[in-house]
């Protein structure tokens, strides 16, 4: 399966969730893609005891995941991007949503 995720926010418990279920099943085998958009592209900088989302952000690097980031939310925030937020474009946006088997927003 395809599994496209596309981030808005920056709610700690709700996107480390959605990271918990990308890496789960990145470890099935799937392939998973994350969008970032919004808010979203501020994901490096979440910072809470109870959901550690940057760690479980490198887990699913580390696996095999995909992350992408919108360019124009990105410059918005005076950000080049980084490894969990690299510099991505509305098509690559685009290609995650036409290309995914399922899509889930956060």
């Amino acid at each position: 399966m395809k599994l496209g995720i596309v981030i808005t926010q920056t709610e700690p418990e709700s996107v480390y969730n959605a990271l918990r279920l990308a890496l789960y099943s990145r470890k099935q085998g799937d392939e998973v893609k994350v969008f970032l958009s919004g808010r979203g592209v501020e994901i490096d900088k979440i910072e809470d005891a109870r959901f550690d989302v940057k760690g479980e952000a490198e887990k699913l690097l580390a696996a095999g995941g995909r992350f992408f980031a919108c360019g124009t939310c990105l410059k918005i925030r005076n950000s080049g991007g980084s490894e969990i937020c690299p510099l991505s474009t509305l098509k690559d946006h685009y290609e995650i949503v036409r290309d995914s088997d399922r899509l889930i927003t956060v």
